[in-house]
C-alpha cells in the first residue's frame, strides 16, 4: 500500500495554509493603507473648502 496521494496532499495543504499565512497580512494592510489614504484625503478637502 502506498501512501503517496496522502503524502502529496498533507504537503499541499501545508503549502496553501502557508502561502495564506503570507499573503493575507498584506492584503489586509494594502486595504487599510488606503482606507487611511482616503480619509486623509476627505479632511483635507474638507478643510480646504470652509
Amino acid at each position: 500500500m502506498s501512501y503517496l496521494p496522502y503524502v502529496v496532499a498533507g504537503y499541499a495543504a501545508f503549502a496553501i495554509a502557508l502561502a495564506w499565512d503570507f499573503i493575507a497580512p498584506r492584503l489586509q494592510l494594502r486595504g487599510l493603507l488606503r482606507a487611511i489614504r482616503l480619509r486623509s484625503a476627505r479632511k483635507n478637502a474638507k478643510n480646504r473648502n470652509p
